[in-house]
């Protein structure tokens, strides 16, 4: 005898594995095998022996579809019980479970024979079939079966014993022999439910010859003679047939709701869960019952260019209102956000926005920088409506003024306090004139003060004077940058430049001498910044050094190189001398001039003592405060670019607003980015950088992701005309779906090349569901 165990140092045996290994031990001779089994499936199975001799199988623990697809002269004896699919396919085999059977016992089987020593599970002996060359199959249970028993039955025998049964109204189940059209069925006990096209007797002779000629035989291998005495009263036996054609009643055509509600499951097959009401719903339907239904989601997403701008300016919707002719809306939208649309979006802006830009990945992004230099000159009407409020804005850079810009189109009276000649903070005093045009500056700043912002330039705020702007103020908002450069403690530091102070020495038109090999230390877009500005002074050669890969946006560093310029990383510097830097590798690298910008922090000696900081930095809270009724924003809080600046003091703005009006300030939540494959690139062809249209007509080239252009495609597309446009008294429009007409097929978000439309899973509840109505 052949012995496996599947289980060993907690470690089972795969199906698979055994399978093999019983067929590897049958064609090495063995007939007898000892399967201590672990839940694997079809043991037994469809196996013979080259020479016909007789194979058997001992089986403990098995899992599904013992014996399935068993064959002629194979035995299994299963101890203890069986999952689902004993016998299935039996083409022959002798099965025996002792103990209780799944679900599907003998399923499908077309000979041999089943025996079950206890109970078997739903839908036992469906599809039993005999092929009149074969010996009919058949199948003993000693106790009852579950329901839909013996359905679609076409042939052999099947005996039901009903022992320990008595408890339940049917050993049968429910519905049993739904759909038999052949075989016979003996049992014993109660039997209810049954279907009406078949019909029950008693036994006659040949019936008790049958079964007393098998039931030793049965007996025997579940180990259960000792019951022969009460399973053989033949008055408690019937026969179970199903009706011949001409014994059943012909029935006239009826509708299938008629059929549901006369023949079928009373309350519906699923009424435990809900209560059908009978409705036939073709596949393709409208209204509630449609598995996904379309949603509009207009500006529900940010576009990428959006998303990625601190300032959150939308840019998508600026070209869809020059699409739509609306040039001066268009225009006048980014105002909403920033009051710098040309000197930094236009000018001096990495624009991060197009680097996130989805038609990057088509040609080129759109010219969402050369975009805000239209609206340089666009005027903004002054609120009419004052609200009395007096916020003061210590400090005239970028964050200070995107404060006071957004404060001022509130109403509210703005004083902004620099002590500087001329307000801009670094737009003003650092960035080079080649990199922004100082009547773009000045074209904006003027347009600030008509909103009413009020100017107080060459005012140094120190404690006193912060104490009484204060005290003159209903709220306080603190933009003082960062003016301090720092500079390491190297050897020789006391030759160096600090570049802060020199960019703003150029940019006053002082015209600082410097060497005719400049080094430059950091390259950063500031280290840039001063390179040019040494070639602008007059510098033969400049070289930028830095600890890394150098941090500059690359059309800065690009328009270095062009000048001449080299940069060197990584060196780390150990020391400054007359004629260069000694590098801590031993590296010289000459110069007779050394300019070091590697940041600058916040002067904050003004403010009281005992505010939160991060080393020379504000911590405000949520609400951009860092005391009652003083807010902060830009670089006294963390260093960054201007267009995060800008973000900032429109924040700052915001909570200042909330403040003064005595009302909480709730931060706006910031949109999530549309998916990438919502977008449906494929529509828009590639434009090669010739022919790029000028910034103000390039709204055809702007996929306008996530929010609607208006194109018209879903409306024309849609296969039931479902959409419709609707115009609002406003002028805004939107896309609507009509539920009685939309069959949820999702050619509307197929074709939008947008990402508008979505499709989403029919949320709609439907009555009959006992979850949604307990009555």
């Amino acid at each position: 005898m052949f012995k496996i165990n599947t289980l060993e140092n907690h470690n089972r045996m795969s199906t698979q594995d055994l399978l093999l290994a019983i067929s590897e031990a049958l064609a090495n001779g063995e007939t007898e095998f000892a399967v201590a089994a672990s839940g694997q499936h079809d043991i037994g199975g469809p196996l013979w022996h080259p020479e016909g001799k007789k194979l058997t199988f001992r089986v403990t623990n098995a899992g599904q579809r013992v014996g399935s697809m068993c064959l002629d002269h194979t035995e299994v004896i299963v101890e203890g019980s069986a999952s689902a699919d004993v016998g299935w396919l039996n083409a022959g085999g002798r099965i025996v479970v002792k103990g209780d059977a799944g679900d599907t016992a003998g399923h499908c089987a077309a000979g041999g024979t089943i025996y079950i020593g206890g109970r078997a599970g739903t839908r036992s002996g469906s599809l039993m079939k005999h092929d009149p060359l074969y010996d009919a199959p058949e199948l003993w249970v000693l106790k009852n079966v579950g329901s839909f028993s013996f359905e679609f039955m076409g042939g052999g025998k099947a005996v039901v014993c009903g022992y320990d049964s008595e408890q339940f109204e049917s050993v049968l189940g429910d519905r049993s022999c739904i759909g038999m059209v052949g075989g016979v069925l003996y049992f014993r006990g109660e039997a209810k439910g049954m279907s009406q096209e078949v019909k029950i007797t008693a036994l006659d002779a040949e019936d008790i010859a049958y079964l007393e000629s098998k039931m030793d035989d049965f007996l025997g291998a579940i180990e259960k003679p000792e019951l022969r005495a009460e399973l053989t009263k033949w008055k408690e036996w019937k026969k179970l047939l199903p009706l011949a054609f001409d014994e059943k009643k012909p029935k006239a055509l009826e509708s299938i709701n008629e059929y549901r509600t006369t023949e079928w499951v009373k309350g519906g097959i699923f009424s435990d869960v809900c209560m059908d009401d009978f409705i036939v719903n073709s596949t393709v339907v409208t209204g509630i019952y449609r598995q996904r239904v379309p949603a509009w989601d207009n500006a529900k997403y940010a576009a990428p260019c959006e998303f990625n701008c601190p300032s959150g300016i939308p840019t998508q919707q600026r070209y869809n209102l020059l699409r739509q002719g609306k040039v001066e809306e268009a225009y006048k939208l980014v105002l909403e956000y920033t009051p710098f649309s040309g000197s930094v979006c236009g000018s001096v802006c990495p624009n991060p926005c197009m680097e996130g830009c989805s038609r990057a990945s088509i040609d080129q992004a759109i010219q969402i920088g050369a975009l805000g230099r239209e609206s340089i000159h666009i005027k903004v009407e002054k609120p009419s409506v004052r609200t009395g409020k007096k916020i003061s804005v210590i400090g005239g850079g970028v964050a200070g003024l995107s404060a006071a810009w957004q404060l001022a189109k509130k109403g509210h009276d703005v004083t902004v306090y620099d002590e500087f000649s001329a307000m801009g903070g670094k737009l003003e005093q650092v960035i080079p004139r080649s990199r922004l045009a100082h009547e773009i500056l000045e074209a904006e700043l003027k347009r600030i003060q008509d909103m009413g912002v009020t100017f107080v330039n060459n005012c140094k705020v120190d404690s006193d004077k912060f104490n009484e702007i204060k005290t003159a103020s209903d709220a306080v908002v603190v933009t003082t940058g960062g003016h301090n450069p720092r500079v390491f403690p190297w050897p020789g530091k006391e030759k160096v430049v600090k570049g802060l102070d020199f960019q703003k020495a150029v940019n006053r038109g002082e015209n600082p001498k410097v060497g005719k090999h400049v080094l430059v230390i950091g390259a950063g877009n500031s280290g840039m910044d001063a390179a040019l500005d040494a070639y602008e002074m007059g510098a033969e050669k400049v070289t930028c050094i830095d600890v890394q890969k150098p941090a500059a946006f690359k059309k800065e560093i690009e328009h270095f190189e062009s000048l001449g310029g080299d940069i060197i990383w990584p060196v780390m510097t150990k020391e400054i001398t007359d004629k260069g830097i000694i590098a801590e590798d031993g590296r010289f690298i000459e110069g007779d001039m050394v300019i070091v910008t590697v940041g600058e922090t916040p002067i904050l000696d003004y403010l009281p003592e005992g505010l939160n900081k991060f080393r020379d930095w504000l911590v405000p809270g949520a609400d951009t405060s860092v005391m009652a009724g003083v807010f902060a924003a830009g670089d006294v809080v963390k260093p960054g670019r201007l267009t995060d600046a800008i973000g900032a003091g429109a924040k700052a703005a915001m909570a200042a607003d909330a403040y003064v009006n005595g009302e909480a300030y709730a931060q706006a939540v910031k949109k999530e980015v549309i998916p990438a494959g919502q977008i449906s690139k494929a529509y828009f062809e590639k434009c090669h950088s010739c022919e790029l249209p000028a910034a103000n007509q390039d709204f055809n080239r702007c996929i306008s992701c996530g929010t609607c252009r208006d194109c018209s495609m879903c409306l024309e597309s849609c296969p039931e005309k479902a959409i419709s446009k609707v115009v609002k008294a406003d002028g805004t429009f939107e896309y609507v779906s009509d539920a009685e007409r939309c069959i949820g097929c999702g050619i509307c978000a197929g074709v939008c090349p947008c990402g508008i439309w979505t499709m989403k899973a029919n949320a709609e509840k439907i009555n009959m569901y006992r979850t949604y109505n307990k009555n």
